[in-house]
């Protein structure tokens, strides 16, 4: 005969395991934001930059941070970004495809 399922210990599980998810997909955007360096930003003017992104129906805008994006990661895989090239090289893109947006 077969066991029967305990329904609430599978749901506490399944609590636990979306919990541990959510945590760990918060820790990772933080580890992005300090990544690509805007954790020099204040909290307004990143929340601004990523409303707008995220509002934007320009698609040539929405593009060209993909692309940015992707070669940011590109070149992370290659080597860790540090100094002030890191710096340079994402204030040039943003505001490349901001005057666009």
């Amino acid at each position: 005969m077969r066991k029967p399922r305990d329904i609430d210990s599978e749901l506490k599980a399944l609590e636990v395991k979306a919990k541990t998810l959510k945590e760990r997909r918060v820790r990772q955007l933080g580890e992005l934001v300090i990544a690509a360096g805007a954790d020099a930003l204040d909290a307004e003017m990143l929340a601004g930059a990523l409303l707008g992104a995220v509002t934007t129906k320009d698609a040539n805008a929405k593009e060209g941070w993909r692309k940015a994006g992707a070669g940011f990661f590109q070149r992370g895989a290659r080597k860790a970004a540090t100094g002030p090239d890191r710096g340079a090289a994402n204030d040039a893109a943003p505001n490349g495809n901001a005057a666009s947006a």
